[in-house]
């Protein structure tokens, strides 16, 4: 239920106040692993449309290709020292907000995933596609990726189905608390992916 005008202008003032932060995130990366300091990949948006999310480098470079692919584990070896600070804090995520400033997501929504996951959507399931992607979520709040891709696909659909400001509110507000707890960022056996 955000606006746009609203979307636009939280990435842009989040975005200014962090770039120090962002700098310096980037200067880490740079010096203490190979490889770029923005992550780049194919993500499905609204109506299934394809765009590149931007994150800062959590992992090796090479990380989707090896041990668990997509899916992060507790403890993954392929998050980098940097990167599990980055991953715990989600500094990594702020560059979402180039995206949300292009107009491929918003703050919030469900949280876009790959083309190859859409394709195995069923019809209900495709529903997730009705709104833009988002930063955060109704399924980010309630879990994130500790749970099955399947209950995030729902809570995800419930969000769509029952969007509103208060729901909004209620989402900002998880958000901020998860922001400071680092809960749920990685998946238990069955749950999705999030490099």
């Amino acid at each position: 239920m955000i606006g746009r005008a609203i979307d636009i202008l939280v990435a842009a003032l989040v975005l200014t106040f962090t770039a120090p932060l962002l700098a310096l995130a980037a200067v880490a990366i740079k010096l203490t692993s190979r490889g770029p300091v923005l992550y780049r990949q194919p993500r499905a948006g609204l109506h299934g449309q394809v765009f590149d999310v931007i994150k800062l480098r959590t992992m090796v470079v090479g990380a989707e290709f090896v041990g668990a692919g997509m899916a992060v584990d507790v403890g993954d070896q392929r998050i980098t020292r940097v990167g599990a600070l980055l991953r715990r804090t989600s500094i990594d995520e702020l560059p979402n907000l180039v995206n949300v400033l292009r107009g491929e997501m918003s703050l919030i929504g469900p949280r876009p995933t790959l083309p190859s996951q859409v394709e195995a959507y069923d019809a209900r399931q495709r529903r997730r596609l009705d709104v833009k992607p988002g930063i955060t979520g109704w399924a980010q709040v309630n879990g994130r990726a500790s749970l099955p891709w399947s209950e995030r696909i729902e809570l995800d659909i419930h969000y769509v189905e029952h969007r509103s400001l208060r729901l909004d509110a209620l989402i900002l507000g998880r958000t901020l608390r998860l922001l400071l707890t680092g809960g749920g960022l990685y998946h238990r056996g069955g749950g999705g992916f999030d490099l």
